[in-house]
């Protein structure tokens, strides 16, 4: 997603507005920064069990 840059990031944000509408758009923005809050909360969890378990059997 880095390569994209600035005129691309706008040129989607255009597009969402054509596609979805200005009263939408709102709505899938939040449903986004959920999701995507959620997936990170379950990495960082996965994260800690990997590193639990690690310490766990360096220490038998």
């Amino acid at each position: 997603m880095a390569n994209i840059g600035i005129p691309g990031l706008i040129l989607i944000l255009i597009l969402a507005l054509i596609i979805f509408g200005p009263k939408k758009l709102p709505e899938i923005g939040k449903a986004f920064g959920q999701t995507l809050k959620e997936f990170k909360r379950s990495t960082q969890g996965l994260t800690n069990d990997i590193i639990e378990d690690k310490d766990h059997s360096e220490k038998k």
